[in-house]
Formats: structure tokens, sequence, C-alpha cells
């Protein structure tokens, strides 16, 4: 993921603006990675401050598509270890039979497949920062073992009898409420403790108060830097985007955005507030149940239903996977693909 380019922010023009149409200019500055100048996000970023110089563990909690990688880099960016490797690792995207090789390492016949030696996360991380995503979806057997690194400060690779040292600084995230993911055992009392050194909540967007149109401009300069072109958002459209809860928040308006972009030829426009998560289609949730116009794609039925069931479980992705029926790693493929969103956009 790119840093933003602080070119891309411009300066106030002084030609007039059509009354159709909103500035898009990227207005002002980023705090790290982060965009908004609302009072949630201003308070994060005091937090941010204080945190970022200390070797103390992190954990980062918000809901699904706040931007909470996009919170540990900046972490990362703003401590003595911002020169070594940032080196992200999504918990719950790996088999379970591999997370313990995948961390630490192994060595050479290890394990049916581990034809050499091996690094793990923690070594390419050496130095920096390992940011541990939707810890939660850790299985409980791995996290004891975690907890051991993190109190000891060494790790053997699998296979291994040499021991390693752990030089990383841990930040964790998770979209579940970590205290309600210990009484539910999916996540051991004594390793939320030890993240949960330093705690930080990223606000949702509809606490971001202010924010949306902030970054739908950033966003529509970010794509317009990207595609090279001029389009604009409307004013009307401005509207619209405040005018929507967005449970998906920020990746949701980005993703928004971006599909009316496309669609665009020079001023994007978007349609109602109710409209705005289906803007480039007829698909709609009504009363919890999913409605369908004949002629959708099977593809375009199964994403809505995917997103949708996602968005009823609160960004559960365990559950979601074990109500379509489908593996975890199935989903997170599936959801990786649906963000197809280029990586420069990604600042919130």
């Amino acid at each position: 993921m790119n840093s933003p380019d602080p070119q891309l922010t411009r300066r106030p023009s002084s030609r007039k603006t059509s009354r159709s149409q909103a500035p898009t200019d990227a207005g002002p500055p980023p705090f790290g990675l982060l965009y908004g100048t609302s009072d949630a996000m201003q308070a994060l970023y005091r937090q941010i401050e204080r945190v970022a110089m200390s070797m103390a563990t992190v954990l980062i909690v918000g809901e699904s598509g706040t931007g909470k990688e996009l919170v540990a880099r900046t972490v990362h960016d703003k401590s003595a270890r911002a020169g070594k490797p940032f080196v992200p690792v999504n918990c719950g995207a790996i088999p379970a039979s591999l997370i313990e090789a995948e961390l630490f390492g192994h060595e050479k016949g290890s394990f049916t497949g581990a034809l050499q030696q091996a690094p793990g996360y923690f070594e390419h991380a050496a130095g920096g920062t390992l940011f541990l995503d939707e810890v939660t979806e850790m299985p409980i057997d791995m996290q004891t073992k975690l907890l051991r690194v993190l109190e000891a400060g060494t790790f053997h690779r699998v296979g291994g009898t040499e021991e390693m040292k752990a030089d990383v600084r841990i930040v964790a995230a998770t979209n579940r409420d970590p205290q309600q993911a210990v009484a539910d055992g999916l996540m051991r009392e004594d390793l939320f403790y030890r993240l949960a050194v330093f705690p930080l909540r990223v606000p949702p967007l509809r606490e971001r108060d202010g924010d949306v149109p902030l970054l739908a401009r950033r966003f529509v300069s970010v794509f317009n830097n990207n595609e090279k072109t001029p389009k604009t958002l409307s004013t009307k459209s401005l509207d619209v985007l405040q005018g929507y809860p967005w449970p998906g928040n920020v990746r949701e308006l980005r993703n928004t955005l971006y599909r009316a972009f496309i669609l665009a030829d020079r001023v994007i426009d978007l349609p109602t507030p109710g409209q705005a998560r289906t803007a480039s289609s007829r698909v709609s949730w009504q009363d919890g149940c999913l409605q369908l116009p004949v002629g959708i794609s099977l593809a375009d039925a199964q994403r809505e239903l995917i997103l949708g069931m996602l968005g009823h479980f609160q960004g559960d992705k365990r559950e979601t996977a074990r109500t379509l029926g489908i593996s975890l790693k199935t989903l997170y493929n599936r959801l990786e693909a649906y963000n197809g969103v280029p990586q420069e956009s990604s600042s919130l």
C-alpha cells in the first residue's frame, strides 16, 4: 500500500465552482495515512502520537472498513522503527495447520512439504512492526504460543532448536468487541490483556461528523490522478453521501465512489441516499430480505448475498462463512476479489 502523495492536495482555486459541481480538492493534509478533521479522528490522532514512540503493544478495535491497517501503519511510521519493515498478517486467512510455520518459520523436513528452511513473519519483521490483523480469528492453541513468545521475547522455528530473538513491535487488530470475544471463547483473556496495553478505537464513519465530504473529494482526486481524468463530484452527490449511514464505513464509501467514477463521463452523480450502497445495480435489501432483479448475473447475485450477509452479522466473517456454508478462506478470497480498488486510494 503506497503512502498518499502530498502533491495530490491542491491549492484553493480562484475560479468559481459551478453550482452543479462540488469542489474535488483533496482537502487538509493527512495525519500519517489517515484523513479526517472530525473530533473523533482528532482524538485518535492524539492517542497515536502518544503511543507511537513507545514500545507498548497496541490493540486496534473498529468495525470492518474503518481503516485499522492504516492506523497500524501510521503508528509504525511515527515510531522509532519507521525505517524497518511493517509486516501485515491476516490471522483469519491462514489455515490453522500452517499458521505456526507462517509466523515463526520452519526448518527443512519439519513437516510434509517443508523442502527447505524458511523464515516466518517474525523474522521478516525484525526490527520493525508485526501487524496481526483479525487476531481474534487465530486458533486458541496458536494464541497460547503467541502469548509465550510475547512474554519471553524469543521463539523457535517449527522443527528447530535455535532460539530466535523476537525483535518486533506487535500491533494487533480486530473488528470484534475483544472482551466479548474472550467471553465467547474466541480469544484468550491473558492474550487480550497482553495485547491491549494501549487500545485504540477507530471510529466508524457515522461518528466522523463532516469527514464524508472530505474523504469523497480525496478519493475522487486520487482516482483522477490514477486515471489521468478531470472528473468532478456533483453537489447533489455530496448530499447523497452525507445522507447515508455507511455500514461498510470508509471502504464502502471508497468503493461506491469508485463504481460511480467509472460510470461517469465527467460529472459524478449518485442516486438517492437509500440506494447509495448499490449505486451500480438494482439490488436492494429490505426487511432482511435480498431483492434481486430478473436478469442479474449469478456472480453479481453471489456478491450481494455475501456482502449483505456480512453486514447482517456486523462484519463477523466466521459467522458469515458458517451461515453461507463456505470456508473462511473462501470468504476472504471473495472479499479480496470484491475489493478491487487501486491501492493508492486506500488512505482514510
